[in-house]
């Protein structure tokens, strides 16, 4: 598979649980803002959706998240875009 988006930090969570994964995008996403990134991509994989449930549900209650949506050339994976951070 080719990655399109390689020149943005990626958090691959294939194979993670739930309750871990919560934490690991909080603060994947966290880390990035402060880091004033502006686009992030976090892979989940196809699956039966569970990890791109806890994905979308996160992500719609980030504070530092301006935008997401589901990458339209590979549907495991969502692109992420970020708040700018006033410094």
């Amino acid at each position: 598979m080719i990655n399109l988006n390689n020149n943005k930090p990626t958090l691959d969570l294939h194979g993670e649980l739930r309750q871990t994964a919560v934490i690991k995008i909080n603060d994947f996403i966290e880390e990035n803002y402060y880091m004033q990134r502006r686009s992030v991509v976090i892979v989940h994989g196809k699956g039966s959706g569970v990890l791109k449930k806890v994905v979308f549900d996160v992500l719609s209650d980030n504070k530092y998240v301006l935008d997401y949506r589901l990458d339209i050339f590979n549907d495991g994976q969502t692109l992420v875009s970020l708040k700018s951070r006033e410094v």
